[in-house]
C-alpha cells in the first residue's frame, strides 16, 4: 500500500479562490493592530498586558460585554454596525465591536520557556492559516510561534480575527533570519524538528523530547532547503486516507498532538 503522508499546498489552493477578496486593512496610519469579532477583543479587552487606544462598540455588543463582566480600560464609543462596515468592509464579521490597540511585546528566543513546545513558520503568508495556527497553539498551550519578519503577516486584522483570542494568549516572536533564529533555539536546548512530506519517517516514530520547535513549511513549497539542513530531523505527517494532503493549519494541530502525547508519556 503506497504511503500517505502530509503534503502542504494542495488542498489549501483549491479553497484559496472562494474566500473574499476584500480584506479589512490590518493597520491604521499610526501602526496600531485593529482587532474585530467578539472573542478576538473580549480576549483582548481581558489582557491586561494589551494597551488600547480606541473601542467601538454598537449597543447590543456593550451589552454583551456588560453582562460577562467584561472591565473597559478606555471609553467606548457608541456606534451603528455600519460604521464599524465602513471601517472594515463589508465581509468583515466584526460583532459589533473594532478596537484599535498597540502591538504585544514578544518576549526573546532566549526567554521561552525549556520544558515547552514551540511552532516555527517558514514563511506562511496566509493569514487565515496563521491564526488558525495560533488556535491550536493555545490549545495545545504551545508557549511561542516563531516568524520571520517578511514573508508572514502581521499580528493584527484577519489573523486575530481568526486566532478567535488566541493572540493574547501565546505570543509571536519575530526573527529577522530564520536559520539564525532555529540555531539560536538550538543553542538554547531546543530539539529542532521539520515537518514535510519528504521526511524520512513519520513523526509518531521521532523520539522527541522537550523544548521542542515543530517547523513548518509554507504550503506549496514547504520547507526551504535551508530551513530543511538547519533542522535536527525532518519528519513526514502519514495519514490513512485517501486525501493524502492536509491544510497546514490542520497539520500543525495533528503535530501539536502527536508531540504532547509524546512528550507526557516521557
Amino acid at each position: 500500500m503506497a504511503r500517505r503522508s502530509w503534503q502542504p499546498g494542495v488542498r489549501a489552493q483549491r479553497h484559496r479562490g472562494k474566500r473574499p477578496a476584500a480584506r479589512p486593512r490590518p493597520r491604521d496610519a499610526t501602526g496600531l493592530a485593529i482587532l474585530y469579532g467578539w472573542h478576538t477583543v473580549k480576549a483582548a479587552l481581558e489582557n491586561p498586558a494589551r494597551r488600547f487606544r480606541r473601542l467601538l462598540a454598537t449597543d447590543n455588543a456593550l451589552r454583551r460585554l456588560t453582562d460577562d463582566g467584561v472591565a473597559l480600560p478606555l471609553k467606548p464609543e457608541l456606534v451603528r454596525p455600519d460604521v464599524i462596515d465602513a471601517q472594515l468592509g463589508p465581509d468583515a464579521v466584526h460583532q459589533g465591536l473594532l478596537a484599535e490597540a498597540d502591538p504585544l511585546a514578544a518576549p526573546a528566543l532566549t526567554e521561552i520557556a525549556q520544558d515547552s513546545i514551540v511552532l516555527v513558520l517558514d514563511q506562511i503568508t496566509d493569514p487565515h492559516n496563521v491564526g488558525a495556527i495560533l488556535r491550536s497553539a493555545a490549545a495545545f498551550a504551545a508557549k511561542a510561534i516563531v516568524t520571520t519578519a517578511r514573508h508572514s503577516p502581521e499580528a493584527t486584522g484577519v489573523l486575530a480575527k481568526s486566532a478567535s483570542g488566541a493572540l493574547e494568549l501565546v505570543p509571536l516572536v519575530t526573527v529577522q533570519n530564520l536559520a539564525r533564529g532555529l540555531e539560536e533555539l538550538r543553542a538554547h536546548g531546543f530539539l529542532l524538528v521539520g515537518l514535510d512530506s519528504t521526511g524520512d519517517a513519520d513523526l509518531g516514530a521521532v523520539a522527541l523530547r522537550a523544548p521542542l520547535a515543530l517547523v513548518l513549511g509554507a504550503e506549496g513549497k514547504g520547507l526551504r532547503q535551508l530551513t530543511k539542513q538547519t533542522c535536527d530531523r525532518v519528519a513526514r505527517i502519514d495519514v490513512p486516507g485517501e486525501i493524502k494532503s492536509l491544510n497546514v493549519s490542520n497539520a500543525a494541530a495533528l503535530a501539536l498532538y502527536v508531540a504532547s502525547r509524546q512528550l507526557q508519556s516521557t
